[in-house]
């Protein structure tokens, strides 16, 4: 694995460890049963998360836009295969990116900074559960870049394996010939 392709999968990866810890809170405020003890982890975590220090941030976003170097550097080749498979896996990211800015940073400020006199419990519980399903949303699209970079893996390696048959094909047919030739 080249450094182009570490500068992808480390973020997407990254990522993905993150969202699965959220997920622990997530699938309790999608498919659970909304009780009191569900909303106030809920409450708990995210405000955790919304108000951790500014270094947590600064890496968070440090590495999205290591991903996105990642992605401009093996476009920058641009041959089929980037294309294709950097091109769509690019996308995928980017929408991922803009569910994060539309959905959760929105989403925690109602719930770790509410607006007085505006934002209710109940739009908190709600803009938690909008946030969950944004992760769900986010963990998909990560899920969708690995497969295509792995598609992408798979395609190189299939080439490569026959690029090297048709390369001994083409070097026995030269030996059989050059053995003709002296024969003759």
């Amino acid at each position: 694995m080249g450094f182009k392709q570490a500068a992808v999968l480390a973020p997407v990866s990254f990522f993905l460890g993150v969202l699965f810890i959220c997920f622990n809170v997530d699938h309790r405020l999608l498919w659970g049963e909304i009780t009191e003890d569900v909303i106030t982890d809920g409450f708990q975590f995210y405000t955790t998360f919304f108000n951790a220090p500014p270094a947590i941030k600064a890496l968070l976003h440090g590495m999205v836009a290591v991903g996105l170097l990642g992605f401009l550097s093996k476009i920058h080749k641009w041959d089929e295969s980037a294309m294709y498979f950097d091109g769509s896996s690019l996308v995928v990211y980017v929408f991922a990116i803009a569910v994060y800015l539309t959905v959760t940073v929105s989403c925690l400020r109602t719930i770790a900074d509410p607006v007085k006199g505006v934002d209710t419990r109940e739009d908190q519980v709600l803009a938690m559960r909008v946030l969950s399903a944004g992760n769900i949303i986010v963990i998909g699209c990560l899920l969708l870049v690995l497969f295509l970079q792995a598609g992408q893996e798979w395609a190189y390696r299939t080439e490569a394996k026959a690029n090297a048959e048709r390369e001994a094909e083409q070097r026995k047919k030269a030996a059989a010939t050059t053995a003709e030739k002296k024969d003759q």
